[in-house]
């Protein structure tokens, strides 16, 4: 029997602004930017908007904040902040609200000018068990789980970077990539050390940017012109604020989100057209890759070598670019999300998947700590 939410919402709006550098512009007009953009891809009028979902890292109650910066006065709001994972969380709240009929019109944002603003961002509280160590969260304990894994199971910096240059790759299709130019492995694993074993070009970008979906019930996404791209699966799971108290620093809780996000969906792994996935570090995309069925724990370091998740392999992952190489203003996951929904729409030009109807979607926020895997389709997919 099919799951009640299963392909019930769509997405039928999508914007990013500001993506790369946007001087002059604070995170909010980043973040509204977006919301108009993607309110006129869908063609439905702001005071339609009934339902608000927003999380950044300058807000304590972005989407408060949102709400009067836009003027509007939603019927259901949530700004919940799981870290990068949010959007993916927000879009499952959305359908639940959607198809209870709570609202008829959700907008999911986000915006950040961390690159002009100065850098980082974090309105984190220090680890309790960790701060007396100085770490440089999060990278700190990125390479912790970096270090773990390659311990383990034996991977090489030369595996690590093989992520790194496959997004590279996809960059180079993707002109609105910040970074697009020539990448060797070698200059991966010989970039300056960060946090070891991580180096300079293991890790995200640091940008601006912000992104905007906008999701209704099926029968008002008729009344738009885009393709709608329904949600066909979406699950959660966390089980660590800290690295330090992370079980298994090479198991994250995608093993447990993916399955059920997959089982919601009535799909399996090698449904999917294409796979996005939250690459802040290198290892993200070795461990999700593991963790959502696409190889057994260990055997990731192997399965993205050779090209096998670049342009012209078998699995197209992170095909923007990612945050490695596209855009990452601090908190990922809705330009996750942005791509997956454009890449099964047709829309991306040279890089654009050829029949892409599956996508899967799946974020990751604070410290490997919260994951959230959502599943998206064309309409002949329900």
């Amino acid at each position: 029997m099919a799951h009640p939410l299963r392909g019930k919402t769509a997405c039928v709006g999508v914007a990013t602004a500001g993506c790369g550098e946007a001087p002059g512009r604070n995170a909010m007009e980043i973040m509204v930017e977006a919301v108009h953009g993607a309110l006129a891809d869908a063609q439905i009028p702001l005071s339609e908007v009934d339902g608000l979902f927003a999380a950044t890292a300058f807000h304590s109650m972005a989407n408060m904040s949102l709400a009067e910066h836009l003027g509007i006065q939603p019927a259901y709001s949530n700004g919940s902040n799981i870290g990068g994972s949010s959007f993916m969380m927000h879009a499952l709240d959305a359908a639940m609200a959607l198809e209870a009929g709570l609202i008829n019109v959700a907008v999911i944002a986000y915006g950040s000018n961390q690159r002009t603003a100065g850098g980082f961002r974090s309105i984190s509280e220090p680890p309790p068990f960790e701060f007396v160590y100085g770490p440089r969260n999060p990278i700190t304990a990125y390479a912790l789980a970096t270090s773990r894994y390659m311990y383990q199971y034996g991977c090489t910096r030369e595996q690590l970077a093989e992520v790194a240059v496959a997004a590279r790759k996809w960059a180079q299709l993707n002109p609105d990539a910040f970074e697009r130019g020539d990448l060797t492995i070698e200059d991966v694993a010989k970039a300056r050390m960060i946090s070891d074993p991580l180096t300079k070009l293991d890790c995200c970008l640091v940008t601006d940017g912000g992104a905007a979906i906008v999701m209704t019930r099926v029968d008002r996404a008729k009344d738009c012109p885009k393709t709608p791209i329904h949600l066909l699966g979406a699950a959660m799971e966390h089980h660590h604020r800290n690295i330090s108290s992370m079980p298994d620093l090479t198991v994250t809780a995608t093993a447990k989100s993916g399955p059920r996000a997959f089982e919601m969906a009535g799909c399996k792994p090698a449904d999917m057209d294409t796979v996005q996935v939250y690459d802040a570090f290198t290892i993200n995309t070795i461990l999700f890759l593991e963790d959502l069925g696409y190889c057994a724990k260990g055997e990731g370091k192997d399965f993205v070598s050779g090209g096998r998740i670049a342009p012209g392999g078998e699995l197209p992952v992170n095909t923007n670019g990612g945050g490695l190489s596209c855009v990452h203003p601090g908190m990922y996951g809705l330009f996750v999300m942005a791509e997956a929904i454009r890449q099964a729409r047709g829309e991306c030009g040279d890089r654009q998947v050829k029949d892409a109807k599956l996508c899967l979607a799946h974020g990751n926020g604070g410290v490997l700590s919260s994951q959230v895997t959502s599943i998206w389709g064309r309409p002949e997919t329900v």
